[in-house]
């Protein structure tokens, strides 16, 4: 079975891999790094043809280049960069960087290695790839499809009726059931509710004329543990630093979670409070977490209405609810949905991620609130990293005391 290209324009990817691109084109065009393909069901296999295919799928992505009409869009976009855009016209996914195998138990291996600002790249379009590999060729798709528009009329159905009141972005892109199918989804949900704000693909924002929406991932502040001169446990205050240096305010929503919110939080002080319109969710009780930082605004004297809460860890339209009726009267609430935006079927949907192990040959880790969610290639540096985080916080506590 032989597909049509999965990828057909650079621009479908999240709108993060281009804001967080273009701080390390600025400050940090000198790191390498290595990103490791997982996925987290235990039981999925690849078949010799899908593995084919996958192949299939990265040599066709490798020989895209950015057309003027998708250069002249992203300069549209506010805080994105003439120099940057200029760099992006001779940049183009470089096939070498990607190395793929298949174990004798159909595991999918896939690894990319090369400068940073290129290989980071890679991540939401092979995502992509493998899961609409996965999905069209070990399934009956039009099958699927029939499940899934079916659960798209319920959610709109619900909006509609006033069950669902909360406002979202689309953030589904990297598990999608198909290209095609994702843009139907995101095209209803903003045709036919008033509470979809946008879409994190910046293809199909270009092409249906809504809101790109992003800041950055864990890749950003996990990139930091690999430049020597910076201590393991203030990487979260680097990264702020370089942030609100490259955008000055604008497009200001911190991500939490990286190594733990809990040691977040003694690097988000009153400057970075005020410099940041708001925090990001992914990992841990997300109740327990708003809670936390309602609490940590109050600390520093700021009316947490006027801060973003966005929530958006494997997120429903039923969590998505229970959330907004728990704060929307004390802060300003968003969501990200994904997986159940863009692949919402009668079949288990894909846990894939591609996540960023090395950095100049120095081991990186994601150390999140959620113990599952955690990744690292080296145990030692694991364990290295969690001892970092708690002498910090220990000797915090005793400062503070």
């Amino acid at each position: 079975m032989k597909l049509e290209p999965i990828i057909v324009s650079l621009l479908d990817t999240d709108l993060y891999k281009f804001n967080m691109n273009q701080v390390i084109f600025h400050k940090h065009t000198n790191l390498s790094g290595e990103y490791y393909f997982r996925c987290r069901n235990a039981e999925v296999t690849f078949t010799e043809e899908m593995f084919r295919e996958i192949n299939e799928q990265i040599d066709h992505l490798c020989t895209l280049r950015f057309r003027k009409e998708e250069l002249d869009y992203l300069r549209s976009i506010r805080f994105l960069k003439d120099d940057y855009v200029e760099f992006l016209r001779l940049w183009h996914p470089i096939r070498d960087y990607v190395q793929t195998s298949l174990s004798e138990r159909h595991h999918l291996h896939v690894v990319i290695r090369g400068p940073l600002f290129s290989a980071m790249q890679f991540e939401i379009y092979l995502l992509e790839i493998i899961n609409e590999v996965y999905f069209r060729m070990g399934f009956d798709y039009n099958m699927l499809l029939a499940s899934a528009k079916e659960r798209l009329d319920r959610k709109i159905g619900d909006f509609r009726s006033g069950k669902y009141t909360f406002r979202f972005a689309e953030f589904g892109c990297r598990r999608r059931l198909s290209r095609e199918w994702l843009e139907v989804v995101v095209r209803r949900l903003a045709e036919e509710t008033d509470r979809c704000v946008g879409t994190s693909n910046v293809y199909l924002a270009w092409k249906l004329g809504l809101t790109p929406v992003g800041t950055y991932a864990h890749e950003f502040v996990q990139m930091y543990q690999g430049i020597d001169s910076i201590p393991l446990a203030y990487t979260n205050h680097y990264a702020m630093e370089d942030w609100y240096d490259e955008y000055r305010g604008d497009n200001g929503t911190a991500l939490t979670d990286t190594i733990t919110t809990d040691l977040f939080l003694l690097d988000f002080n009153r400057a970075m409070v005020n410099n940041f319109t708001g925090v990001r969710h992914d990992s841990g009780d997300p109740f327990e977490w708003g809670e936390k930082i309602i609490a940590h605004y109050q600390k520093y004297g700021v009316d947490p209405r006027t801060k973003l809460l966005l929530f958006s860890d494997s997120l429903d339209f039923d969590r998505a609810q229970a959330l907004y009726e728990r704060f929307r009267d004390r802060a300003k609430v968003s969501f990200g949905i994904g997986t159940f935006c863009s692949n919402d079927t009668c079949a288990e949907a894909l846990n894939i991620v591609i996540k960023l192990q090395t950095v100049n040959d120095r081991a990186v880790a994601k150390l999140s609130d959620s113990a599952g969610k955690s990744m690292c290639r080296d145990p030692e540096y694991l364990e290295y990293l969690k001892r970092s985080v708690a002498f910090r916080m220990s000797r915090e506590k005793e400062r503070y005391r």
